[in-house]
């Protein structure tokens, strides 16, 4: 069963930082790609990031670049989210995001900017 959890969300200020992690389980980690994507309330998705499977080459929306990396730890599993000069319109819920056969989604993290 593929499970997609993520964690380190939370309320910060403008200019803050937050890291995100979303942790794997039940499919070949270290052969997909991995992807976060966003949803602010009353809003549609919002494709945030994506990193190939070995972690060489990475992929920003134009509202995050330079403002957040993403990462990957194939051996813990694990994908994370740097998030720096938070935004309020970072404001949203971040979901993890796998295709393995099936698209796949975890419960997703609040990430809240606000002064």
């Amino acid at each position: 069963e593929v499970q997609l959890v993520e964690s380190g969300g939370g309320m910060v200020q403008p200019g803050g930082s937050l890291r995100l992690s979303c942790a794997a389980s039940g499919f070949t980690f270290s052969s997909s790609s991995m992807t976060w994507v966003r949803q602010a309330p009353g809003r549609g998705p919002d494709w945030v990031s994506r990193i190939s499977f070995a972690g060489g080459n990475t992929y920003y929306g134009d509202s995050v670049k330079g403002r957040f990396t993403i990462s990957r730890d194939n051996a813990q599993r694990t994908v994370y989210l740097q998030m720096n000069a938070l935004e309020l319109e970072d404001t949203a819920v971040y979901f993890c995001h796998v295709n393995s056969g099936y698209d796949y989604w975890g419960q997703g993290t609040q990430v809240t900017v606000s002064s």
